[in-house]
Formats: C-alpha cells, structure tokens, sequence
C-alpha cells in the first residue's frame, strides 16, 4: 500500500526538524513542495537528494492528477510546505481530500515538528488551553469583519500577518477596540520571526506594540496571539 507522508519542516532554524522527518525525506520516492528552491537548501543541509514536485495553491488539477497515479502505482510520496507544518494555511488538505477519492485505502502519516502558531502559544503570558486560529486576516475585503470576530472571541485568537501589513493590522484592532464595548484592551504576544536569529516577542496592547514596531523594524514574518478577552 502506497503512503503519503505528511512532514513538518522548520520554521527558520533547520536544527528543528526530527531525526524522523530526516529519514523519511531521505526513503520517499517523492517530495512534493511549495517552493523547490526552499526545500533543495533544507535537503541539501542534511545531504538528501530526491525528486522534488512543487505542489501549491495554484497547482493545476493535471498536477493533483499525476500525484495521484503516482500513489497508484505504489509509491511513497511526502509532502512538506516551505516552513512548519503541512496543511496549517497551506494546501496539503486539498491533495489528501483529492487523494482519497481515488484510493480510499491510502495510508496518510503525519510527521509532527515545527509550526508557527505552537510555537507562538508556547510563550504566551495567558492561558492558551484554549485559542481560536483565523490564518491570515484579508487582504482588502472584509478586514473590519475579521477583526471583529477577533474581539468578540472570549478565547486567545492566533493569526498570521506579512511584514507588509502587520502595523495596519495592529492599527485596526486597536481601532475597533475603542470603538467597541467589549471591554479593556486585549493583551498581545506577537512573535517576529520564530526560531530565526532577529527572533523577537513584543507583549502589550495592540495599539503598543504597533508603536514599537514603527519605532524599530516591522521586517519578518509575524505570529499574532490576541489574549483571551478577561485577560
């Protein structure tokens, strides 16, 4: 029976992959990524060389169809996506949804490791036994919509925000926060860059730690955890 091995890569430190996901990487016929050029340097650390297939969101259905005769044909296929964990704002759900059509009986592995929005719970200063994850917010449409679901949540909400957009992000909520009557003003852990060298958590209000990212650098990749709303 072929498999499909769903494996967690790192975040930004390739020390934080498990000697697990090194050897299967290592056994697959196939591996099935996002960017190949991501996965080539992370393969490369740990001299590994096998076939790479980009597979992503703007994958064409001939792509899903070819990865399917492959498990067809008795293959083992992983897939990783360029950081963390497979199918956590990532596409991987969608092929194991397709894959299961046409072979039921398809052993699906997860490979658990690195993912972002763990690691950002992790370090919280408020109880995360319970959150919401939202990915990331929109890009134009209904923002106000996602950030109102974001205050009117009574657990912890994580989210995910570009370099790009997370002051704007940060600016908004602490706009709605003021004009709702939900109460005092969340409690933020934001988290730059997890597991990377310019890794930084930055705790406060909202409308705090928009100001000291203006102040010093908004570069990075960004992990939003809103505290619950008692906090």
């Amino acid at each position: 029976m072929p498999k499909l091995y769903i494996i967690a890569t790192p975040i930004g430190n390739l020390e934080d992959i498990s000697a697990r996901a090194v050897r299967i990487l290592s056994e697959a016929d196939l591996i099935l990524c996002e960017d190949t050029r991501n996965t080539q340097k992370l393969l490369e650390h740990y001299a590994i060389k096998k076939p790479l297939l980009s597979y992503h969101q703007h994958s064409k259905i001939k792509k899903t169809e070819k990865i399917i005769e492959l498990l067809k044909n008795g293959g083992n296929i992983a897939l990783v996506s360029d950081a963390g964990t497979p199918g956590v704002s990532d596409p991987g759900n969608k092929l194991i949804e397709e894959a299961l059509k046409f072979l039921p009986g398809l052993k699906i592995i997860p490979v658990p490791g690195a993912c972002a929005l763990a690691a950002a719970a992790s370090v919280c200063d408020f109880s995360m036994d319970k959150f919401l994850f939202l990915g990331f917010p929109p890009v134009k449409n209904k923002r106000k919509k996602f950030f109102e679901e974001v205050l009117a949540s009574q657990h912890p909400v994580i989210f995910y925000e570009s370099t790009h957009r997370i002051i704007k992000s940060l600016e908004e909520l602490a706009a709605l926060e003021k004009e709702s009557a939900l109460g005092k003003k969340r409690r933020l852990a934001v988290c730059r860059e997890l597991s990377k060298k310019f890794e930084t958590i930055y705790r406060g209000s909202a409308g705090e730690i928009a100001v000291q990212l203006e102040r010093g650098t908004a570069k990075g990749e960004f992990v939003v955890v809103v505290g619950p709303s008692a906090s």
